[in-house]
């Protein structure tokens, strides 16, 4: 199976360095020297990492045949490709890889169905299950141990306890204007 590790952004230096946005939460294992990765566009690899390093909170990766900028610069966006066995786990106990959570059923601790895992979205401050309803609207669910209480992947289910709104209209607005509204103001 294959999942995308990284993005590669713009170069840095001169020396054929890029900054990576990484895609993956075992950065140390998929994206060390050595590592030969497929890439999409297919046209731009494989690549082999030949060095890595963090700069300024970014890690910078150079590849075996890139030893300038032109080079580096050609390879912007560049999505970087491990192989991973399908049945490889993550090491920590409630870490999953993506493959894992794709198509698993939603549902409310009540056991009110919400819909389909169709996507993960990887933003800077959280991941979001992207779901799809029955009804073929999506719903995003931040992948935040508040909102999501289990995932089941056996009974191929993940359990949620949704605030107010975030799946329904259920949103209670309260305001200090609604007593004025009333007539019990002072004017």
């Amino acid at each position: 199976m294959q999942l995308v590790v990284a993005r590669i952004g713009r170069a840095h230096g001169i020396k054929g360095e890029v900054t990576v946005e990484v895609r993956t939460d075992e950065p140390e294992l998929r994206l060390g020297p050595g590592a030969v990765l497929a890439t999409d566009p297919a046209s731009a690899g494989p690549l082999t990492i030949a060095s890595g390093r963090v700069h300024s909170g970014r890690l910078l990766l150079r590849f075996e045949g890139v030893h300038d900028r032109t080079g580096a610069e050609a390879l912007r966006n560049t999505l970087l490709i491990a192989d991973v066995d399908p049945e490889e786990l993550p090491e920590g106990e409630d870490e999953y890889y993506d493959h894992q959570l794709i198509d698993l059923d939603v549902v409310t601790k009540e056991g009110e169905e919400v819909g389909r895992i169709t996507e993960i979205s990887h933003l800077p401050t959280q991941d979001l299950f992207v779901v799809e309803r029955p009804d073929g609207s999506e719903v995003f669910v931040p992948f935040v141990e508040e909102i999501v209480a289990e995932i089941d992947l056996e009974g191929q289910r993940a359990v949620i306890t949704p605030p107010p709104g975030l799946i329904d209209d259920r949103a209670e607005v309260a305001s200090s204007r609604d007593a004025s509204e009333s007539g019990d103001d002072d004017r």
